[in-house]
């Protein structure tokens, strides 16, 4: 079971930078893909990420971290 409750692909900045790389949001659906993605360009992981327990949320907006409380 997955900590976040978002699809993979919410992990991913899709910034100027993930265009600046010539990257396809369609290329980062799986789990695996975000992971191998973002172990390569970490600037593009979402954050901050908050994390209690078993369960993580991407803290934007910053209501997700009060629900995850």
């Amino acid at each position: 079971m997955a900590m976040v409750e978002e699809p993979p692909a919410e992990l991913v900045r899709k910034d100027k930078n993930f265009k600046d790389l010539g990257l396809d949001a369609a290329d980062y659906t799986t789990e695996d893909a975000v992971v191998a993605l973002l172990l390569e360009h970490p600037r593009l992981m979402q954050r901050p990420v908050a994390v209690r327990g078993d369960r993580a949320v991407i803290a934007r907006p910053s209501m997700k971290v009060e629900a995850l409380l």
